[in-house]
């Protein structure tokens, strides 16, 4: 019987099953914002029709705390890139631990406090729920059973709560909003740090302002 190829994979972890815990930590430059929950679900059958046996998973985890303990902590990115290569530009966030807990891989990182971070800051600062989503290789048999797989990082990612909850995409929500064109303008002047730092301000209130449109909506 022919072996399965190794395929690329992603598995998104929703925060409504699995929400992420935020701590704050003192340190010598400034708060530390860490992030806690569950990586990577096993021994059931997820959204896109795979199984992650137990055992799978652990050899992963085993196999990426390793990598952590040679090499320092694993760089993550802030939405989910098509490959497996990590883009530094990206980068929001260092997984630091991984360990099991029955059939679950569990997790810590820590948000940075430059780039792609700061918005991850922002989202958190502005209620706006995040997942994780794992990626990395493996196998997967016809009845969709995972075999020889390898965690290249684990990303942060938004997506609402329901499915439906947004019936028109961000894109088309921010061009509506009254923040809209500013950000759009300011999103694009890459080299100018005053500029940048306007960005996340502006960015900060446009993520409030569609967190309470939704509020107000369900209300």
């Amino acid at each position: 019987m022919a072996k399965p190829d190794r395929q690329f994979l992603t598995e998104f972890i929703a925060p409504t099953a699995h929400p992420l815990a935020a701590e704050t930590e003192e340190g010598n430059d400034g708060k530390k914002l860490w992030l806690k929950g569950c990586f990577v679900q096993g021994d059931v059958e997820n959204a896109n029709g795979r199984v992650y046996p137990r055992e799978e998973i652990a050899r992963a985890v085993d196999s990426l705390t390793k990598r952590i303990q040679e090499h320092g902590p694993v760089a993550g990115e802030l939405d989910h890139p098509e490959g497996l290569m990590i883009s530094g530009q990206n980068v929001s966030h260092a997984i630091h631990e991984m360990w099991m807990e029955g059939s679950n891989g569990l997790g810590k990182l820590l948000v940075i406090n430059e780039g792609k971070g700061k918005i991850v800051r922002s989202m958190i600062e502005a209620g706006i729920h995040l997942g994780v989503s794992s990626r990395g290789s493996g196998s997967v048999d016809g009845r969709g059973r995972v075999s020889e797989f390898d965690i290249v990082t684990v990303d942060i990612v938004m997506t609402p709560s329901a499915p439906n909850a947004y019936p028109k995409p961000m894109f088309e929500t921010l061009l509506d909003n009254r923040f809209g064109p500013e950000l759009k303008y300011l999103a694009e002047v890459r080299d100018d740090r005053i500029v940048q730092k306007h960005f996340q301000k502006i960015l900060r209130e446009f993520l409030m302002s569609v967190r309470d449109e939704v509020i107000w909506r369900k209300g």
